[in-house]
């Protein structure tokens, strides 16, 4: 399809302001018997007022083959994920410039390097990831698959994207668009990652052990979380929600390094926290070391929180980084190297150096990023410019990497949030994957992807999660 079709595939009915309002009405209400919901910013710790996750009225064109690139690359980034969290030299080496300066990710390999010095006890490896792409508009005009980041701690939304194609299909079908309703793809990441929670759990090997979530104390997302716990329960696995406080005052090792929270056994430990510096005091990075010490399975352990960083990510960008990684899997390097965008590292030296000149020469064509999760870190324009003025001759630009700047494609589409009137913006996605493995010992027992997520946003914001208050949930409609 044309890229100036993509940017109208509901062109006509952008128009027409009156029928936009009540179909935002009836795609709101069905949103909320749907399920996709979020606590409000008044009230984070409670259920007792919800509303509905920010999503868009119609759901956006994606190419078709970009979306069958990006499902077909997945398993290879696990396998990419899991090989450098086993690779101790690798992450020392690729990190080293950048825990100098963050202190962050100093803190995190520390932990690492503790773990590995007394000798890691879990025996069980569980992976849930998801891979964030971008279309960008190639000088031809035809879309191509850039991989923005992948997420390998906490990646969130499998809950609330499997409860949004129902919404889509409703607002085609009150438009009576049947036809086009059939075409929205249903997903439902959620089982998928509670299937890999569910595999770990059983090669840990008691029945009586329980999967701890560890949760933020104010958690508005709390309905996509409840989605995977469900799926669990529905398999007879009980899950306890705790905070790293909890796991510091309740949480202890017995002689094998078997976990127990509250007397009670933990099989698997899944992160739903823990992946921002604020997110961290003294007790929790205690709490956090209690934690990868036990032979519990963690989601994630420390070395794949590490690798997860863009540092890491920058350096996997470098000639012949892959084929040591991936030894003999030729076919998996090329489908990975096809989705990198240019990544530049920023070390002390002449490449760091010629970087930063070609950033301040072209700053449109650039994006400043630190070691951080969570969206809403990046800087853009004259931001990143500032920014690298200000650290060109210091060693704390080491912290940072550059990233080519992907340009998709802009569309018309409604973001609908609450509070918010209902208005046409400029808007580009970004298409998630999620990705599933389990390892036991060194054999891989689990290797798939579970489903997808498609993030939007108005042009006017250039970095954003969806709970950053950003990106809005949507679905591809295959083109």
């Amino acid at each position: 399809m044309e890229p100036a079709g993509m940017a109208n595939s509901w062109g006509s009915l952008l128009q027409e302001q009156q029928q936009l309002e009540e179909l935002a009405q009836q795609a709101v209400d069905r949103a909320l018997a749907e399920g996709v919901l979020l606590r409000t910013p008044q009230e984070p710790s409670s259920s007792d007022v919800v509303s509905y996750a920010p999503f868009t009225l119609f759901p956006s064109l994606v190419p078709g083959a970009l979306l069958e690139q990006a499902y077909a690359v997945q398993m290879d980034f696990n396998l990419l994920v899991d090989a450098v969290s086993q690779n101790a030299a690798f992450l020392e080496r690729t990190l080293s410039s950048t825990i100098k300066r963050d202190t962050f990710t100093a803190r995190l390999f520390d932990i690492h390097k503790q773990v590995l010095e007394e000798g890691i006890a879990q025996t069980v490896f569980l992976g849930l990831n998801r891979s964030d792409y971008m279309f960008q508009r190639n000088a031809d005009g035809s879309p191509a698959l850039k991989q923005i980041e992948i997420n390998t701690i906490s990646a969130s939304f499998g809950g609330l994207a499997s409860r949004t194609p129902a919404v889509h299909r409703h607002v085609l079908s009150v438009l009576g668009k049947t036809k086009e309703a059939a075409k929205i793809l249903s997903n439902n990441p959620s089982k998928g990652l509670a299937l890999g929670i569910a595999k770990a759990w059983e090669l840990y090997g008691s029945a009586k052990a329980l999967v701890l979530l560890i949760a933020q104390e104010k958690e508005r997302n709390i309905f996509d979380q409840r989605a995977i716990e469900n799926e669990l329960l529905a398999r007879n696995i009980h899950v306890i929600r705790r905070r790293f406080e909890d796991v510091s005052e309740k949480g202890s090792l017995d002689q094998d390094r078997k976990l127990f929270v509250d007397g009670q056994e933990i099989a698997v430990v899944y992160f739903r926290d823990g992946y921002m510096p604020s997110q961290y005091n003294l007790q929790n990075w205690g709490a956090r070391l209690l934690l990868e010490r036990s032979c519990a399975v963690k989601c994630p352990d420390i070395a794949t929180q590490l690798a997860g960083t863009k540092k890491v990510q920058q350096e996997l960008s470098r000639v012949g980084v892959l084929e040591a990684l991936l030894p003999g899997q030729p076919e998996a390097v090329a489908r990975l190297r096809a989705t990198f965008a240019g990544l530049y590292s920023l070390d002390m030296g002449g490449e760091g150096d010629q970087a930063i000149a070609e950033a301040l020469a072209a700053p449109s064509r650039f994006v400043l990023k630190p070691q951080r999760e969570g969206g809403g870190n990046n800087l853009y324009g004259e931001e990143m410019t500032q920014a690298l003025e200000r650290l060109k001759d210091s060693e704390e630009r080491a912290s940072y990497i550059l990233m080519e700047k992907i340009e998709p494609e802009p569309f018309g589409n409604c973001l609908l949030r609450p509070g918010s009137p209902v208005r046409v913006s400029q808007c580009i996605s970004e298409l998630g994957i999620f990705g599933v493995y389990v390892r036991q010992g060194k054999t891989l027992v689990m290797n798939r992807h579970v489903g997808h997520l498609l993030r939007t946003k108005a042009i006017e914001h250039a970095d954003g999660g969806v709970a950053a208050g950003v990106a809005v949930l949507d679905n591809p409609y295959p083109a």
